[in-house]
């Protein structure tokens, strides 16, 4: 017997999947079916999902979060750019 490979989800289609079990339209047995997940990974979701909307409202919301570059870096290398094409 074989077992299934472990699949990883993105995060946008685990909250795809979990507000749809929070909208209610499906059951939770359709819902599975429907995005080929077990019922229990739906609840998991759905609870994290809801555990963590709070945090959407909560201080530092609007913060945005550190560039994925430094700034530091980027000026200096326009710095030697700079110097490199007046050259």
């Amino acid at each position: 017997m074989s077992k299934r490979a472990r699949r990883q989800h993105a995060p946008a289609f685990k909250a795809k999947v979990a507000l749809a079990a929070i909208k209610g339209e499906m059951t939770l047995a359709q819902l599975a079916e429907h995005f080929d997940v077990h019922p229990n990974q739906i609840t998991q979701w759905k609870s994290q999902l809801q555990g963590a909307a709070a945090e959407v409202f909560g201080p530092g919301a609007n913060r945005t979060s550190e560039p994925a570059v430094d700034v530091k870096t980027l000026h200096a290398k326009i710095g030697e750019l700079t110097l490199e094409n007046d050259s």
